[in-house]
């Protein structure tokens, strides 16, 4: 192919205006795949804006603008700027699918921050192992995944579970759990753990029943629980149905101290959403609560609602985790010195960063992170009092509570994991 005289001056001309800026000794293999005009780095960010999950999923996109804004205000990524690429996941794992395949196809962005439900993360799923693009999902999540092309930074169940069972058992003395939850994968599979550690732990579970997400009518379930004979509710319900649950049960009497509901999903935002009497005395386990009474996590917290300009705001686990991410993101990015997926993920393996929950790390074999259990019980103003931690952040093994796996297990490079574990 020729070149002209005058194409190739004008091209030699640019190039050396390029290095003339003194930009950072960062370089891409694909000059059009991750920069926004001016050279900024480009990012996707996917969360729900509208549609029933917003009311959690607007927090998480805040939260990830949040630290987009607090890298760029510091200097960015090596003197580049982050510039992010917003879509709307709009509650539907369809809609999900296609805004993925935009950013990533069309955007060209070597990174994606979202989505909150497991539903959304596997319709996702497909679309970034099939273009071997990177995804950073947030939520604690129910294991029994390990993707090369995802980085897990929620907590997974040992780091939900295998604490707060024997806690249960043991220090409030309930043995006979009746689990509810919302009707897809998330729950179902955290049912299945719990089993499994219930049933290690000297107590039994009586009854494992779902209704619909987002269903709103839960006087039946609630009679259903009265009538069980159960001492404890083991809660998985997810969403909006959480504050329908929680204002049913009051309704019926029931109260917390003599029948507590002890949730995996039941945050600071749902409990802002359904009323804080509504789930006084009841508990949740999660690594991050607002509660938590460090310098770093009150100055964030102070931070994000500075930054959502509401004084009243939330934070949650969920929300710290979007946070968090970023940093680990650009702390790869930094260290691979190439904005490309594959280098990105290589680079994060072993990241770790001072969070608002205490100290996190990427696993580097299956790319989940070392988070800290925590319990808390939830007082009259909303907020959590935390009455169980462990001392230091645990390993994060997404396949050991489905069977007897004495080590972690890794991701095999080959996309989806399908170690098959008996269950």
């Amino acid at each position: 192919m020729s070149i002209s005289r005058r194409t190739l001056l004008r091209n030699t001309a640019a190039l050396g205006a390029f290095a003339g800026a003194g930009l950072p000794h960062i370089w891409n293999k694909n000059a059009d795949l991750t920069y926004a005009a001016g050279g900024d780095i480009k990012v996707g960010v996917l969360f729900s804006l509208t549609g029933g999950l917003s009311i959690i999923e607007k927090s998480l996109h805040d939260a990830t603008m949040m630290a987009i804004s607090e890298i760029n205000a510091a200097g960015g990524v090596k003197g580049m700027k982050i510039s992010a690429i917003a879509e709307d996941g709009a509650s539907d794992p369809k809609t999900y699918n296609e805004k993925a395949s935009k950013l990533v196809i069309q955007d060209k962005v070597p990174t994606v921050f979202g989505s909150y439900t497991s539903a959304s993360r596997k319709a996702v799923l497909p679309v970034f192992e099939k273009r071997n693009n990177l995804y950073f999902y947030p939520t604690y999540y129910e294991g029994f995944e390990c993707s090369k092309n995802v980085v897990y930074t929620g907590a997974v169940p040992n780091q939900q579970l295998s604490n707060f069972i024997p806690w249960i058992i043991k220090t409030l003395g309930k043995k006979k759990f009746f689990i509810v939850g919302s009707n897809y994968i998330y729950p179902r599979e955290m049912a299945k753990v719990s089993k499994i550690l219930i049933e290690k732990n000297g107590g039994e579970w009586i009854a494992d029943e779902y209704l619909e997400l987002g269903h709103s009518e839960w006087g039946s379930m609630v009679n259903k629980i009265k009538g069980s004979g159960c001492d404890v509710v083991l809660s998985n319900v997810v969403g909006d149905s959480v504050v329908a649950f929680y204002r049913e049960y009051k309704n019926q009497g029931l109260t917390h101290d003599k029948l507590p509901i002890c949730a995996t999903v039941t945050s600071e935002i749902e409990i802002a959403a359904m009323g804080a009497e509504y789930a006084v005395g009841s508990y949740t386990s999660f690594p991050y609560f607002q509660a938590i009474d460090t310098d770093r996590n009150k100055a964030f917290v102070e931070r994000y609602r500075a930054f959502v300009k509401d004084p009243k705001a939330v934070t949650h686990h969920a929300l710290e985790s979007s946070y968090f991410q970023v940093f680990l993101w650009k702390q790869a990015v930094e260290k691979a010195a190439e904005i490309t997926p594959a280098a990105i993920r290589d680079a994060v393996k072993g990241q770790e960063f001072d969070a608002p929950n205490g100290h996190v790390k990427i696993d580097p074999d299956n790319l989940h992170t070392y988070l800290t259990p925590r319990i808390a019980q939830w007082l009259p103003d909303g907020q959590g009092k935390i009455i169980d931690a462990y001392k230091e952040p645990t390993i994060p093994l997404p396949y050991v509570a489905y069977g007897e796996t004495p080590t972690n297990l890794f991701c095999t490079g080959k996309g989806l994991d399908t170690v098959k574990l008996k269950t």
